[in-house]
């Protein structure tokens, strides 16, 4: 992922924050914003025939050190690009790309609903190690998180 595509993944995000159970924004920030928010390596899309159909990304889960190698999970694909497997390319992507860049643990917040992501995960060698009962509101509605991880067997093993 470039600073060129961001038009396309912001208009990717925006089909998943208008689906309501992919994340808790309510909009797409700018890109500068986002890209603050989020690691400088492991960032991907996905593309069909010239067009992005999905994207991965890293953001740190803290700011201390002892935690740089802790990232979350971002994934999202496009309208058209539903259904193909291109999620689960993204995820086991992003986890080959994290590892190269010394991430020992990846995690990720999921709505139980969407259920689609919860397989790919499972797919890729997450757990879920916890559930987070009414989190937060989402257009007034309590929501629940699935907490996954997937723990490097590569990097920090020893």
């Amino acid at each position: 992922m470039t600073p060129v595509d961001w038009p396309e993944v912001a208009r990717i995000y925006a089909e998943g924050i208008a689906t309501g159970f992919a994340t808790f924004e309510k909009e797409v920030p700018p890109y500068e914003i986002w890209d603050k928010a989020h690691t400088s390596s492991c960032r991907l899309v996905a593309v069909e025939q010239d067009t992005i159909t999905g994207w991965a990304a890293l953001s740190p889960v803290s700011g201390r050190c002892v935690y740089g190698g802790v990232a979350e999970v971002s994934v999202y694909v496009g309208k058209t690009g539903r259904g193909k497997g291109i999620g689960k390319l993204l995820l086991s992507a992003l986890v080959d790309e994290s590892e190269k860049a010394g991430f020992w643990t990846l995690q990720s917040g999921i709505f139980p609903e969407n259920e689609g992501s919860v397989r790919i995960h499972l797919q890729c060698g997450f757990r879920q190690i916890g559930y987070r009962e009414r989190i937060g509101q989402l257009d007034g509605v309590w929501k629940d998180n699935l907490i996954f991880e997937r723990r490097s067997k590569k990097v920090g093993a020893s």
